[in-house]
Formats: structure tokens, C-alpha cells, sequence
């Protein structure tokens, strides 16, 4: 049980340093009060193929990397108080 205690905290942070630099490279998507003083349109052929882009692909990552960090926190959470 100890190996697997220390692979999983191995993986844990390399989960973790993953998700630091994903969260680091993205770019800002929010364009603030300008887009609704301008009114710019969301249903354009960039906004419907958004996830087949860079950002959409980073942004997919961070998602899952984040949904493993926080299954990998419960686990060792429950190692550790076993």
C-alpha cells in the first residue's frame, strides 16, 4: 500500500504541475463591456468550432486535469486518514 500511496502522490503532482501551466498559457476569453456596447455576435463559424482550436483544446485539458486532481485529492484524503 505504501508504493502505491507514493506513485500516486507522484502523480499527483505532476497532475498538478500540468494544471498550473495550463491554467498560466491560456488567454483571457472575457471581452468585457466593449462586446456588449458593440454588440458582437456569439453564432459565428469561429464560435461554433471553438473546441477544434488551441484554446479550445487547452481549455478541454484544464477541464479533465482538473476533474483528475480533484479524484486524486479524495483518494489520498481517504489513504491517508485510513
Amino acid at each position: 500500500m505504501e508504493i502505491a500511496k507514493w506513485i500516486l502522490i507522484v502523480i499527483y503532482f505532476i497532475v498538478t504541475l500540468a494544471l498550473i501551466i495550463l491554467a498560466l498559457i491560456q488567454s483571457k476569453e472575457d471581452s468585457g463591456l466593449s462586446s456588449t456596447i458593440t454588440g458582437s455576435s456569439t453564432n459565428n463559424f469561429f464560435e461554433k468550432n471553438k473546441s477544434r482550436t488551441k484554446e479550445g483544446k487547452q481549455k478541454r485539458w484544464t477541464v479533465i486535469l482538473s476533474i483528475i486532481f480533484v479524484i486524486i485529492t479524495i483518494v489520498l484524503g481517504i489513504i491517508y486518514m485510513a
